[in-house]
């Protein structure tokens, strides 16, 4: 590394993966072992004793992924959930409340309502793009404020800087989930977030071969008791031990060295399929960020590099012909999840979001979401537009 901060490939294919010092191998090794021989007792070398407690594949991960997110320290976890849950239980207690958005992966709403609320933190819903919105929503008890930016699946854009200002001055703490706009286009923490959640399922693997999450903490965080947030969330992520595997955390690894040309082109195709989408007769809205008339469109601009690979968009006869347009593309295809190389199509309100469907944050039945992969653009063009002729 030279003494200029390098640049965010740079990061992605260096930070915490020097070498091998034995070898010389490039690529760091996935040390697939549970245990570590010890130099005496307590005499740990590197300070791996267990790999629930640390693998150095894993750590190689968090260090990554720290430099990327421009975070103190970053953490790997089994699922994007995982980390969720630990960050969780890591900064609340009972009693504690949580605003979270109004337009929300409906996994998330679903710890808040099935596993955390039974616990005894209280949660309200915000429209996390709009500040008085959140500034409202805030008790004497909040403790964090959730913030998908861009939102699942209505691409609801909040604006980080805005918002952290408001939870801080009521002593609380922004979490962030980057998930959607990936540690490339966007840098929650350079804009006053204190924790970045992903799943790094999505764009950071980038490859639908693994499942796994991350959490990033920003330098010098506290929890309201004074105590440092990364290590109490070190502490549940030991305790917890719903950790990223060697080689899960290899694949994300991995998958990030080519993070920023995958997501320059994810957000080159997606532009070009909501172009047609946008002239289409049978599309009756479409969600995306780099619209001109997207209500967080200069928000957007003002925090996001570009306006991401997730696109979404209401058609023409409702709930029915939405479904069935997620079920006849043919380079589309028809799954859950987001952020791999190919492009993916679905209904989430009877997918991602079925389990959010007469709450808050159910989602319209004619809604159709896409995540936009890295094929060639034509194709996906036109598939999408054969559909759309046939159906709408």
């Amino acid at each position: 590394m030279t003494s200029q901060t390098p640049g965010f490939s740079t990061r992605a294919i260096h930070a915490g993966q020097e070498p091998d010092p034995t070898t010389g191998a490039v690529v760091p090794p996935i040390h697939q072992v549970s245990t570590y021989k010890q130099d005496g007792v307590g005499g740990l070398r590197g300070g791996y004793e267990y790999s629930r407690s640390a693998n150095p594949t894993r750590t190689a991960l968090e260090e990554c992924i720290a430099a990327l997110e421009g975070g103190e320290r970053g953490f790997a976890f089994a699922s994007g959930l995982a980390g969720e849950d630990a960050v969780l239980r890591a900064l609340l207690r009972p009693g504690d409340h949580v605003v979270v958005p109004s337009d929300a992966y409906g996994g998330t709403y679903r710890l808040f309502t099935q596993v955390v609320e039974p616990w005894g933190v209280g949660h309200s819903v915000a429209a996390v793009a709009d500040v008085d919105s959140v500034r409202a929503a805030i008790r004497p008890e909040t403790r964090l404020v959730w913030v998908e930016t861009p939102t699942n699946p209505l691409l609801g854009v909040a604006d980080i800087a805005a918002i952290a200002e408001v939870t801080h001055a009521a002593g609380a703490l922004l979490v962030v989930d980057n998930t959607f706009a990936s540690p490339y286009l966007q840098s929650p923490i350079a804009l006053g977030a204190d924790v970045v959640v992903h799943s790094t399922t999505k764009y950071c693997g980038g490859h639908s071969d693994v499942v796994g999450g991350a959490v990033v903490v920003a330098p010098g965080v506290t929890t309201h008791g004074g105590a440092s947030a990364a290590e109490r969330i070190a502490f549940y992520q030991n305790a917890m031990g719903a950790v990223a595997g060697p080689f899960d955390a290899w694949l994300v690894l991995r998958g990030l060295k080519t993070l920023a040309v995958r997501m320059e082109r994810h957000c080159d195709n997606a532009e070009a399929v909501v172009e047609m989408l946008r002239a289409h007769p049978g599309v009756t809205a479409v969600h995306y960020p780099g619209l001109p008339d997207h209500p967080g469109h200069e928000v957007a601009a003002r925090q996001m590099r570009r306006f991401g690979g997730m696109v979404s968009f209401r058609v023409r006869g409702g709930e029915d012909v939405a479904a069935k347009v997620c079920g006849e593309t043919q380079v589309w295809i028809l799954g859950e999840s987001l952020g791999g190389v190919e492009s993916l199509i679905e209904h989430p309100a009877r997918m991602t979001h079925a389990s959010v469907a007469g709450t808050e944050l159910e989602v319209p039945g004619d809604l159709v979401r896409l995540s936009v992969g890295i094929e060639d653009v034509d194709d996906l063009v036109e598939d999408l537009r054969t559909v759309l002729d046939r159906l709408t």
